[in-house]
């Protein structure tokens, strides 16, 4: 939990004064005039968002959605050191979402699982939270057949052990946390899934600061001999979903935390060890959902400046060569052309002559396609000239 490289070890270390030892746990505090600029400005981006959003629909908006959740679940396995197979969790997706895909990679109890879970925590938000549904969604994360050689308990709570995060010397180890013990642990566990039912009809929380107490609360019982992250995160994903049915699959939150992993695992061992005000989780919490949302915004003026694009220049009697780098220009950095496209590019792209290529080039620059970069030779390189 506390560091990518870290495991969670089962080991009889000193007790520590964690702030599920506090009298008042688990009623939290947090300070409103931090916290209360921070929400509106969140939630002036939501807006701005689903805003810029209602401009794409159709299909192209279904395809959105998938690529969405899939990059949540690619990226949250990615936070704990996983690789998925990509194309088929994609594949298991979009059976479940019916969107059509050119090609269906073969899918896996693995795939099938992580979309199960994933699509029960964004679509199914009416149904009531229960300790059984987060033991199913802990069956989907641990398919039989794919970890059978894990010692793990799948679909119930962890074992008796202390369950701790250390790193060091075994004749030395620092403990970075140390969750509650196991005796008390299904008090605990039934106490946070009433609250998180209970409080989703409580007016005086906002929905957003829900979901980051969410985060915090059940990351602190890490309930789970494994996946405690991965489980968290997707109920978050729930509480975000909740709190605005619209937006939720606008944005990937899970992908901003990969980014900031290493302060993800700093601020929660740090709030661990703290007491019951967690002004600093939430503050960063609201941070990391803003960048979340501003790369969201940025992928959708992508789209509709693409969008634009195309609507003047689609009857310029472009060739297949010229339309396929103006496409891969248009994608930016996804495809590797941030910094634009020289004539050497372009003619490995479209596997055209390098006189061919010059001519293409020549051609977009005349019909007011593209620009030059500055500098000049055989270094010149081209970018998308969008109209104004």
């Amino acid at each position: 939990m506390l560091n990518g490289s870290l495991e969670p070890k089962k080991m009889n270390l000193r007790p520590l004064n964690w702030i599920w030892q506090k009298p008042q746990w688990p009623h939290f505090e947090w300070q409103n005039e931090t916290i209360l600029p921070l929400l509106r400005a969140v939630r002036l981006k939501q807006g701005v968002l689903l805003g810029k959003a209602g401009a794409v629909s159709g299909d192209s908006d279904r395809q959105a959605g998938l690529d969405t959740l899939l990059q949540n679940i690619i990226t949250s396995s990615a936070i704990e050191g996983e690789q998925l197979n990509v194309e088929s969790v994609r594949s298991s997706l979009a059976k479940r979402m019916g969107v059509s895909l050119e090609l269906f990679s073969p899918t896996s109890s693995r795939s099938e699982g992580l979309a199960e879970m994933m699509l029960d925590a964004v679509t199914n938000l009416d149904a009531h939270l229960t300790v059984e549904r987060l033991f199913q969604w802990h069956r989907w994360l641990f398919p039989k057949d794919a970890f059978s050689l894990l010692s793990i308990k799948v679909g119930a709570l962890r074992g008796d052990e202390p369950m701790q995060v250390v790193s060091g010397r075994i004749d030395h180890p620092r403990v970075h946390f140390e969750a509650p013990p196991r005796d008390v642990l299904d008090a605990e566990f039934a106490k946070f899934v009433d609250w998180f039912n209970q409080s989703r009809e409580d007016v005086t929380l906002d929905p957003l600061l829900r979901a980051g107490i969410c985060h915090f609360w059940l990351i602190t019982l890490h309930p789970f001999d494994d996946g405690n992250g991965r489980i968290t995160r997707a109920l978050t994903d729930m509480a975000l979903a909740q709190a605005d049915r619209q937006s939720i699959r606008l944005y990937a939150m899970s992908a901003a935390i990969l980014e900031r992993r290493r302060d993800y695992y700093q601020i929660l061992e740090q709030c661990q060890r703290g007491g019951l005000d967690i002004t600093v989780w939430l503050v960063w919490f609201l941070q990391t959902l803003q960048v979340t949302l501003q790369a969201s915004l940025d992928k959708i003026e992508r789209t509709l400046a693409k969008v634009r694009f195309w609507q003047r220049f689609h009857n310029s009697g472009l060739l297949p060569e010229q339309i396929k780098v103006l496409n891969r220009l248009l994608e930016g950095g996804e495809h590797d052309f941030a910094q634009g496209i020289s004539a050497s590019q372009y003619q490995r792209v479209t596997k055209v002559s390098k006189a061919t290529a010059t001519r293409h080039l020549a051609d977009l620059l005349d019909k007011g396609g593209i620009e030059k970069l500055p500098g000049g030779g055989r270094s010149t390189r081209y970018q998308i000239h969008y109209p104004d």
